[in-house]
This record gives structure tokens, C-alpha cells and sequence, in this order.
């Protein structure tokens, strides 16, 4: 084997040099590890953290976060949103100056197919538009039980089941419930408050 030749091999087990010259099938271009490597790193993560995967396999966080990355934006980039059955829709709050934008995920795929400013009835209408367009035969939807998402999912999925999170439900019987002790507690005598607050649930 000639020198350059164990120039470019050594290179390809990821310790001091990348090879990018020649065209080899079982290492990704302009990487330093093969690809059998990269699906074990991508693995790790799932069953410890990335220092941990990085110390395990003696690189760096970066190298782990790297290939992580690079699987997401592989597996995620371009949703197909035919292919949706089952969505949530959300809020997430991303700083003061992001506000409150809205993220729709496929519940099956686990990818982000929508990211919309607002989270208002609005912000979701060019996502409509194409999810009617792609013909997606979504079955159910979760979403909080905010007015505009329920108004915007009968509106646009009219067939599909509407579900709630169950935190949210019991957030809500919590409301009630403390609404229900309120009015009773205004309208009963001395002793039957009393008898109220030490009665369980109350």
C-alpha cells in the first residue's frame, strides 16, 4: 500500500485527516468518519447525553452535535405533509423579541412541518392551504383548548377528532372547581364554611 494511500485510510478512521480527493462509499464527503461510525454516534444520544457519547467515542461535543444535526435536517427537512395522519398544534414562547409562534408536529413522524408567527387563528392560514393542497388525510388533532385553535382546526379539518391534553382538562376542572367553592362559600352561614373547607376537595 503506498504512503498516500495510509495517508487517506488513517484519515478516514477520524483522527488526524480528511480525506477528499477520492470518492469513497463508506465515509461521508469531507467527513473524518466513516458512516457506520456516524449511525452509532446518532445512536448513543438516545441512551446517554452527548458528553457522554463524546467521551465514549473520544471526540469532541461538536463532532456528536455535528452528526445529530446533520440526521435531523436529513430526516426533517422537507415534511411530507400527504403523509400526515395524526398533528398537534402549540405555542411556544421564544423570547421577547420571537414572541409566541405557533409549531404544528406530525404525532407519527415527530417532525416540525409548520413554524408561524403569532398564535392567533391567522397564523396558521398558508399552512392550511397546503395541507388541503397535499390531500393529508389527518385523523385527530391535539391542541390546547385556546378558542382560535379549536375555531381554526373545525374550521379547516372539520372530520378530524379534536383532543385535548389532559393537563390542560385538569387545569381547567381546577378552575371550575375553585369557582364552584367560591360561590358556595359566599352564599353558606359561619358553621357551613366551616364544615366547607374541611370537607376533602374543598
Amino acid at each position: 500500500m503506498s504512503t498516500s494511500l495510509l495517508h487517506h485510510a488513517w484519515g478516514i478512521r477520524g483522527y488526524t485527516y480528511v480525506c477528499t480527493r477520492y470518492n469513497i462509499p463508506f465515509t461521508s464527503p469531507k467527513r473524518s468518519y466513516t458512516k457506520r461510525f456516524e449511525r452509532y454516534a446518532w445512536e448513543l444520544p438516545r441512551h446517554m447525553t452527548i458528553q457522554d457519547a463524546a467521551r465514549h467515542l473520544s471526540v469532541g461535543w461538536n463532532t456528536i452535535k455535528d452528526i445529530q444535526a446533520r440526521y435531523l435536517y436529513r430526516r426533517f427537512d422537507k415534511p411530507k405533509l400527504s403523509e400526515l395522519r395524526r398533528i398537534a398544534i402549540d405555542e411556544i414562547y421564544l423570547g421577547m423579541h420571537s414572541g409566541y409562534p405557533t409549531i404544528v408536529m406530525g404525532l407519527d413522524s415527530g417532525a416540525v412541518v409548520e413554524v408561524a408567527e403569532g398564535n392567533h387563528a391567522e397564523a396558521l392560514a398558508p399552512f392550511w392551504k397546503r395541507l388541503k393542497r397535499s390531500q393529508a388525510k389527518v385523523e385527530a388533532v391535539a391542541t390546547d383548548m385556546g378558542p382560535a385553535y379549536i375555531k381554526a382546526v373545525r374550521e379547516n379539518l372539520p372530520e378530524a377528532a379534536l383532543v385535548f391534553d389532559h393537563f390542560h382538562i385538569t387545569e381547567l376542572y381546577n378552575e371550575k372547581l375553585t369557582e364552584l367553592r367560591r360561590a358556595i362559600e359566599k352564599e353558606a352561614g359561619i358553621l357551613e364554611k366551616r364544615s366547607l373547607k374541611a370537607s376533602v376537595g374543598f
